[in-house]
């Protein structure tokens, strides 16, 4: 059993902390939303994760977890401090580091005996060695007061808290064996396979992956789209692809592109990198560039079946959150769509099983409906902008009744075209025959 310290509540500290508890050790997280806070005592968690609330709940009765707005409560008898604040991106793409800073400049203030400090936020290479020169301006010698690694994080959205018990991999970046071994201590129950690397290598791993993780999804719009013109089905072709084991079957879903939290913002992120070491990252602007034109073949899918102008068209929309299983509508390309067919003068009518209220804050002038047959009772088009299963559970005899037109654009694939057709909808989906 480690004490350990959890600085950031967010989706990563959040599902970490609770994991570590239920891994047997004893965790304080620490968050400066006092609101959040007192919420999370109680057991009440501040977004949709599948098992999370159950997972918090049951460590708190069992006294391995606890949540405080006090950094030096946290830090007092804690082992291991994990960082897991947010790192957002900047106007240039850069990470903004600031969270990450400040937690640093309270511990250079708060660390009175030896502690290891393992970053979980995605930060680029260099965040190891400012955070420990924001220590020793305070004195502390690293060594000696405090050790630093880097631990990234592969959690999914939707699917953290079974990511966080069965991960691929765990990456564990650090310059000292000790501390290396203790941290693989923590790690160890998790029964993966545990990578040590070199700081900079573990933070690049971090982004890296994810890097490619977009540009997967890039390439199997690319093809969706030519399949359109070819006639071909994009996902015959994803599965044909996915039996080479030199490809998979991972991240070959065509639709509209890639968002949320985490792509998009690492993959700015690399660019920015790459660009400040003298270096242009054209194939990563290739990748974010299509994956910004992939939004806008959405709209064109909708012109073609209303015409133009789209000004005064009723539109219903299925899905506002950036993927199912999740509360979270940050980078969500669902509402990058929205706002590009509300300035062509269109009116949407919205619904989303989780991610109503967050939608609310995000966006203007939308319509939300109680649920999915009232997005379309009256509404010129359906879009369906969200994969979440319910969906294809729908009666399409009643959506087609309430529709004026039987319009489908699905930007997810979620449903099966001949079902579809064979229901009386004129359906397109992404790359689908």
């Amino acid at each position: 059993m480690k004490n350990i310290c959890m600085v950031g509540t967010g989706y990563v500290g959040l599902v970490t902390g609770a994991g570590f508890a239920e891994l047997g050790n004893r965790v304080v997280c620490v968050d400066v939303d006092e609101g959040k806070i007192e919420k999370l005592k109680k057991g009440k968690i501040p977004f949709f994760e599948e098992g999370l609330e159950k997972l918090i709940r049951k460590n708190i009765e069992k006294e391995k977890l606890s949540f405080t707005t006090s950094l030096k409560e946290g830090v007092a008898n804690s082992e291991v401090i994990f960082i897991a604040v947010g790192t957002p991106s900047k106007e240039t793409g850069e990470a903004d580091l600031s969270y990450v800073i400040r937690v640093a400049e309270d511990l250079s203030f708060l660390i009175s005996d030896y502690k290891i400090i393992a970053v979980k936020s995605t930060v680029p290479v260099g965040t190891l060695e400012l955070v420990t020169e924001i220590l020793g301006k305070r004195g502390k010698v690293k060594g000696k007061d405090f050790d630093i690694a880097s631990t990234p994080e592969f959690l999914r959205e939707g699917n953290a808290v079974y990511d966080f018990f069965h991960p691929s991999r765990v990456i564990i970046g650090c310059d000292n064996s000790r501390v290396g071994k203790t941290l693989e201590e923590i790690f160890t129950p998790l029964k993966a396979p545990i990578v040590h690397t070199s700081p900079a290598a573990a933070q690049m791993i971090k982004y890296a992956s994810n890097t490619f993780l977009a540009c997967r999804i890039s390439f199997i719009n690319e093809i969706a789209n030519i399949c359109e013109k070819v006639g071909a089905d994009v996902v015959e072709v994803a599965k044909g692809m996915g039996y080479d084991k030199r490809i998979g079957e991972g991240y070959l879903n065509a639709g509209i592109g890639f968002g949320g939290p985490c792509l998009i913002k690492d993959l700015k992120a690399l660019i920015k990198i790459a660009e400040d070491k003298g270096y242009e990252a054209g194939f990563l602007k290739a990748i974010l560039e299509k994956n910004e034109h992939q939004i806008r073949t959405i709209v064109y899918k909708v012109k073609n079946f209303l015409g133009e102008p789209l000004y005064e068209k009723k539109i219903g929309v299925l899905g506002l959150t950036f993927k199912q299983g999740t509360s979270d509508v940050r980078n969500s390309l669902s509402l990058k769509v929205l706002e590009l067919l509300q300035k062509e003068g269109a009116r949407i009518k919205a619904y989303d099983p989780q991610g109503m209220e967050e939608a609310r804050n995000a966006l203007n002038e939308v319509e939300f409906a109680k649920d999915p047959y009232e997005v379309a009772d009256g509404s010129d088009i359906l879009l369906i902008l969200t994969g979440w299963e319910e969906f294809k559970k729908l009666d399409f005899k009643r959506i087609k009744r309430n529709l004026k037109n039987p319009f489908i654009v699905d930007g997810v694939n979620l449903l099966s075209p001949e079902r579809m057709r064979k229901a009386g909808f004129n359906y397109k989906g992404v790359g689908r025959s």
